[in-house]
């Protein structure tokens, strides 16, 4: 999300409004040297704000989402059955994000190798689904360092920039491919993980821990899709 300026903002000011902290708006705005010196005017990137998969009403007993449904599969999760998934010189993003399955974004972006060292430390624990599928993309070599985005309309423009990804249709997905995705409260990105009982699922940093935080889970959501990226490269 992007914020212009006003005149008497202050980067405090700006963090509490939007339940971030000065540090990540500095990291998200490398152009801003000194927390005390903004400019009216100037536009501000801010982290994550309104990424999210929002809970809708919950369950008797439970506090999952009733939109999203519940986390299917076990420390693999089950096979995929929407065709081959796609794959990158690292190897397939579907089979990455699913050997993180039941993980805490927040234990797994502290991890040092693998997805957990391509997320960044600093985007909230219950924002993390652009983080998430970025750092999977990455090991799965289908994005560099550089396409790394912490939004999800962010990283939808940097896959549309690049010519080894191509917008497709539901019908056409394949396991591991990039679903960003409309909710009530801004937006979301996860993998598609393929079809069950004819409805599709999918797999990324979803908000359905009890503190509103995200673990790795497997769901069939309910939400405007907004744009499918698969990789040809």
């Amino acid at each position: 999300m992007s914020y212009r300026i006003k005149s008497g903002d202050t980067l405090s000011g700006i963090a509490s409004r939007y339940k971030t902290s000065v540090s990540a708006l500095m990291k998200a705005n490398p152009q801003i040297k000194d927390a005390n010196k903004i400019y009216a005017g100037k536009s501000l990137n801010i982290p994550g704000s309104r990424d999210s998969f929002d809970h809708g009403p919950t369950r008797p007993g439970g506090n999952r989402p009733t939109g999203g449904g519940r986390p299917t599969g076990g420390a693999q999760g089950p096979a995929p059955t929407g065709g081959t998934p796609s794959r990158g010189p690292g190897g397939s993003p579907f089979d990455i994000a699913r050997s993180h399955l039941g993980k805490n974004a927040g234990s797994l972006k502290l991890e040092k190798n693998g997805v957990g060292a391509e997320m960044e430390d600093w985007v909230p624990n219950n924002v993390n689904c652009a983080n998430f599928v970025s750092g999977v993309l990455e090991q799965a070599g289908q994005i560099k360092n550089s396409q790394h985005h912490n939004a999800v309309v962010g990283l939808a423009a940097n896959l549309d920039k690049d010519p080894n990804f191509k917008r497709v249709p539901l019908s056409q997905a394949k396991p591991g491919d990039v679903v960003s995705m409309k909710t009530p409260g801004g937006h979301h990105v996860v993998l598609f993980a393929g079809w069950k009982n004819g409805k599709p699922e999918f797999i990324g940093s979803n908000n359905v821990n009890r503190d509103g935080s995200q673990r790795i889970s497997m769901t069939q959501m309910n939400y405007p899709i907004m744009s499918i990226h698969q990789y040809r490269g």
